[in-house]
């Protein structure tokens, strides 16, 4: 079993536009709505790779329920109410416009503790953990570091993907695997890299410092797989239009499933995989889907090459 910890979930919403105008009023085509979240959307795509996954973190109690009837679930009821996150999707070319409720402040003092443990007792059962999205008012920010510190220390690799002092802490827990964006391994960094090679030069000295490795997100430039063995880009010779939102999920499910199997990482491999699963999840109006046929048809045109800067690295 693969577990996802969601601490800020939210209620997908998707308005369908022909096309948005700022300042117009829209005809909204179809409204669809779903329970969402990075670590939920994370769960459906295990669900479709054919991995089974379960899903935690923070919601209330209609949230929990309404989950139960789609995934397996195990939630601390900590929060008193779950927030909304908008995405416009438009017809006429794909384009996607998301809103972000910054979501309730935790009500109950023993959240973080009770989640704590509930991950901790299910650590021998499952084989990967993913760790995703931003963190409801209330939590601190060492709690997604302190899980995954728990699960590495038991031998169960680990993903954080967050942001922020999260973010920060979480790359300080020798083992973690961390999946940032473009503007998230800046700010972790306080760098601007460009180039895949300046990638690896702003990545190297978190490996040093211990992270198992860094695969970072780079929306339409693909993905950049920096380990202590070397690194390396993968990305699609040709860019597909659709809707970016649930994209790095999807990436991060690829990736758990592979390190889950527990052999040694195949990263070229891993990585091609995970543009693969992201490209098949742009073509989706919502997130926490893919298309699996195109994941196959496409997954062997990604191109991969090993980033000749990058030198074994040693923590």
């Amino acid at each position: 079993m693969i577990l996802t910890v969601t601490m800020n979930p939210a209620y997908d919403m998707t308005y369908r536009v022909e096309r948005f105008e700022r300042g117009q009023a829209h005809r909204v085509r179809s409204v669809e709505q779903r329970i969402g979240g990075k670590g939920i959307n994370v769960t459906r795509v295990l669900n479709q790779l054919g991995k089974y996954a379960r899903a935690t973190g923070f919601a209330d109690h209609a949230f929990a329920a309404a989950a139960e009837l789609e995934m397996p679930v195990d939630f601390v009821h900590a929060l008193p109410w779950v927030r909304r996150t908008v995405v416009i999707s438009e017809s006429d070319d794909g384009t996607a416009t998301a809103l972000w409720e910054p979501g309730a402040r935790v009500s109950n003092p023993h959240a973080a503790e009770q989640l704590t443990i509930r991950v901790a007792g299910l650590l021998p059962d499952i084989n990967g953990l993913v760790i995703s999205g931003s963190l409801p008012g209330g939590i601190d920010p060492g709690l997604p570091a302190e899980i995954a510190r728990i699960a590495v220390e038991a031998g169960v690799p680990a993903i954080c993907d967050v942001d922020g002092e999260a973010l920060r802490l979480a790359a300080e827990v020798p083992g973690v695997v961390l999946m940032p964006n473009t503007e998230e391994l800046e700010r972790l960094t306080g760098l601007v890299p460009v180039t895949p090679d300046e990638v690896v030069q702003a990545v190297r000295p978190l490996l040093d410092s211990g992270v198992g490795a860094v695969v970072a997100t780079r929306g339409a430039a693909g993905m950049i797989a920096i380990t202590p063995e070397g690194a390396w880009l993968a990305e699609l010779p040709e860019v597909l239009a659709g809707n970016p939102t649930g994209a790095g999920d999807s990436a991060a499910a690829a990736v758990i499933a592979a390190l889950s199997e527990r052999g040694a990482p195949d990263w070229p491999a891993i990585l091609a995989d995970a543009v693969a699963t992201s490209a098949a999840a742009v073509v989706i109006p919502v997130a926490g889907e893919i298309d699996r046929c195109l994941r196959t048809r496409i997954a062997p045109t990604v191109v991969v090459e090993k980033l000749t800067t990058s030198q074994p690295t040693t923590a």
